[in-house]
């Protein structure tokens, strides 16, 4: 273990290091040896005092904007696939928060598990816990796609074994194909343009949604992140009096 006064003196080595290597030939590397040092909680027992004083004013800081609760769960929620409580709930925070935007309201909502990065407890929910579970600074983003375009974004989702979605009822098959989808109840309308109100970070083609990347239209609301979108979402439910809430509906179905 690294004590902070070690850290500091290897920062303040490092710089004088580099700085004076600006002036100095260039060096070659050797070798390169590493090991694997457990963490646990003995380190909690033996914990450096004048590190946990100049931490202190941090930790602080930090806990006063984490700690405050800000809506409470009904129950324990996970991410996973092919559907779960948490991808579903996220999932339809998205379509519902294209209907402040009149003439961009998404009839699909879309989020990917790997965006999901912890668990919701049941409980109190604080504002730490939304950060834990949407660490990225994602933004909302509705993207418009063809009837065509939109199978193949289900295509794209079947062959990962699911994400997280709203307003959609898909059947894939053990082997990851696609074998039948609806759209509010509706077979694909090929004719049709429908709206996906998804992040930013799908929108521009990643984790294998590459169709998104080829939208007719996209709209990108400014400072609209999905962290603040699931925020409002939980203060809202609490100034109301209800919990969070969500359920798993057999919005992906394998067969």
């Amino acid at each position: 273990m690294i004590q902070l006064k070690s850290i500091s003196m290897f920062c303040l080595a490092s710089v004088l290091f580099w700085g004076s290597a600006c002036h100095r030939a260039s060096y070659t590397l050797f070798s390169v040896q590493g090991g694997r040092s457990e963490i646990t909680s003995v380190y909690d027992k033996n914990q450096d005092t004048e590190s946990v004083s100049v931490l202190a004013p941090y930790k602080a800081k930090v806990d006063s904007v984490m700690s405050p609760v800000v809506g409470e769960s009904a129950m324990n929620m996970a991410a996973g696939r092919p559907e779960s409580l948490l991808s579903n709930l996220i999932a339809d925070v998205l379509r519902e928060a294209s209907e402040k935007y009149p003439g961009k309201e998404a009839e699909i909502g879309l989020v990917n598990v790997g965006g999901l990065r912890a668990s919701l407890a049941e409980g109190d929910i604080t504002y730490g816990d939304i950060y834990q579970i949407l660490p990225f600074e994602n933004t909302l983003c509705i993207v418009s796609l063809t009837g065509g375009q939109l199978r193949r974004l289900f295509e794209n989702i079947a062959a990962v074994g699911g994400e997280g979605i709203s307003g959609v009822y898909m059947v894939i098959s053990k082997d990851k194909k696609l074998l039948d989808v609806k759209v509010n109840g509706m077979p694909i309308d090929a004719n049709r343009i429908y709206r996906v109100s998804t992040i930013d970070y799908l929108a521009e083609g990643n984790d294998g949604m590459d169709v998104l990347k080829d939208f007719v239209e996209k709209f990108q609301p400014e400072g609209a992140t999905l962290r603040n979108l699931f925020l409002d979402y939980v203060v809202n439910l609490h100034k109301m009096g209800k919990k969070v809430t969500s359920c798993m509906d057999g919005r992906i179905t394998v067969k």
